[in-house]
């Protein structure tokens, strides 16, 4: 099932800025070198992340996404060697996992943990290579799952965590983040209009709050104790568990400030649904949205709520997915129905280091606040892209899903 090499659905990342030299690679409107690996999975591909360990270099685990009851979780891997994406485990799932994510923990100090989240929270312990070597050797003659005609161990199940202490039935997770700054804490978001905040270790609830007035769509990490989530409700609410009385509305998308928020009267619209939420590890002043059904990404600084701070608009099609480059501060990469995978600079909106020093600083941040931004790269997929991440431990690697597929790409 693995695919390789450059070319597939996808023949390269295309410079978009024409004229000036390009970005990084190439000059203007030029298709980068490209390496390309791509993987069919055989089904829909919804949840899909990248490995943080640096011992588990280009890893990924993918995740079905089928309307019945049992679907399905691999973990797969690149063969640098011959260019193959091929898996290395795989299991049942109950229900369409809505987010994976493995454990935040490059150095390998903890156990191999993966994450998922559909009608409650799993932990999975995924097998070391002397257990899968010692699996393969006993199950020669068994009826163990096989991955390319060779034994895959059973994956554990460490927890399965459920936020609703009354009864078993959870309200459906749609989100989930792991603190990479705190690995006990997991946050989760939920159609109840919760999030609930899990001590992991203890598998026990930390804290739960009724985040939203309707259906939390995703939640984030900001730090150790701040978190922020997105909701049906259009607003985004950022919390610090020192003070779990209170949230700080960063953003709604009803107010004025999104350029097609009015009514047809002139008045404040009802809000659109916020979808998707990324916070910039790299400076966290500032955050991104996605409004549902819409070709827009708003970008947000903390310190100025309600009016974003630069509209992204080069879309021709809902948008479905946002990463922030995890070494960079002011590059942020867009994905969404129209099949393409942008990357953008928004170094003249503020961040990082070039805030706009030269004369043209203030004018160049207006344009973008305007929607005025174009992007530096472009990648068009086969398919519209569901799923999008960028590698933390390999930042030169972003990965994209659609349809049954996973690609691979280095930026």
């Amino acid at each position: 099932m693995g695919g390789g090499g450059a070319g597939g659905d996808g023949e390269a990342w295309v410079d978009q800025e024409q004229g000036n030299g390009g970005g990084r690679g190439g000059g203007g409107g030029e298709a980068k070198r490209s390496e390309i690996y791509t993987y069919e999975a055989g089904w829909h591909i919804y949840g899909m992340n990248w490995s943080v360990r640096r011992d588990k270099k280009y890893r990924l685990a993918i995740a079905s996404l089928l309307e019945q009851h049992n679907n399905h979780v691999q973990v797969v891997q690149l063969d640098e060697s011959s260019g193959d994406i091929a898996p290395v485990l795989t299991f049942d799932h109950p229900y369409p996992p809505t987010k994976t994510m493995f454990v935040p923990d490059p150095h390998s100090v903890r156990p191999d943990l993966l994450a998922t989240s559909a009608d409650h929270l799993r932990i999975w312990r995924i097998p070391s290579p002397d257990e899968a070597a010692a699996a393969a050797a006993a199950s020669s003659n068994s009826g163990s799952v096989r991955c390319n005609g060779t034994a895959s161990p059973d994956v554990e199940l460490r927890c399965e965590l459920n936020g609703n202490r009354n009864s078993d039935y959870c309200g459906p997770l749609t989100s989930f983040d792991w603190n990479d700054a705190d690995p006990r804490r997991i946050g989760t978001s939920s159609i109840d209009t919760t999030c609930t905040i899990w001590d992991v270790e203890r598998e026990a609830v930390d804290t739960q709050l009724i985040a939203h007035d309707k259906e939390v769509y995703d939640i984030a990490w900001g730090g150790a104790g701040v978190f922020a989530s997105v909701s049906a409700d259009g607003s985004v609410r950022v919390f610090d568990l020192r003070d779990k009385e209170h949230s700080t509305i960063i953003y709604e998308s009803g107010s004025g400030g999104s350029s097609n928020s009015a009514g047809a009267d002139g008045g404040a619209a009802s809000p659109t649904p916020l979808v998707r939420l990324g916070w910039n590890k790299q400076d966290p002043r500032y955050m991104a949205t996605i409004i549902m059904d819409s070709p827009k990404v708003v970008v947000l600084d903390i310190r100025y709520p309600t009016l974003p701070v630069v509209e992204l608009h080069r879309h021709h099609s809902p948008v479905n997915a946002i990463a922030w480059a995890p070494h960079s501060s002011c590059h942020i990469c867009t994905a969404g129905d129209d099949s393409q995978a942008l990357i953008w600079d928004l170094s003249s909106m503020g961040t990082g280091s070039n805030n706009g020093g030269n004369g043209n600083g203030n004018a160049a941040a207006a344009a973008a606040a305007e929607g005025g931004l174009d992007p530096i790269l472009a990648y068009t997929a086969g398919a519209e892209i569901e799923q999008l991440q960028w590698s933390a431990t390999q930042p030169d690697w972003v990965a994209i899903a659609f349809s049954t597929k996973l690609q691979i790409l280095r930026v």
